[in-house]
């Protein structure tokens, strides 16, 4: 079964910093592109930073674009999510999903995942 499982979020006053993780099981995460996106209460998912298998291309939106920072670590079949300087609009449901052929701009702009994790609530309120 494949499963991504993430963690790292919760409640942070604004310029406030989160880690978020996404584990794989079931699959060797080394074999997909991987995205962090997020969805806000009445707005459609944002693609918000994507990897490309062997961290060769990365992918940021312009709003998190010098704040956040994507890595990965294939031989612990993990993803992160380095959020830095948060603002009360990061405020969403945050997840990470994988696809094994596209880009890292078109997973991302396109928010074309092949399948996707259940998310991690972050909160950034004063």
């Amino acid at each position: 079964q494949l499963q991504f499982v993430e963690s790292g979020g919760g409640s942070v006053q604004p310029l406030g910093s989160l880690r978020l993780s996404c584990a794989a099981s079931g699959f060797d995460l080394e074999h997909y592109v991987i995205g962090w996106f997020r969805q806000a209460p009445g707005k459609e998912p944002e693609g918000l930073s994507c990897i490309s298998k062997r961290s060769f291309n990365l992918y940021y939106a312009d709003s998190v674009k010098g704040r956040f920072t994507i890595s990965r670590d294939n031989a612990k079949n993990t993803v992160y999510l380095q959020m830095n300087d948060l603002k009360p609009e990061d405020t969403a449901i945050y997840y990470c999903g994988a696809n094994t052929y596209s880009t890292v701009q078109r997973l991302c702009v396109q928010v074309e995942y092949e399948f996707r994790g259940q998310g991690t609530q972050v909160t950034v309120s004063s």
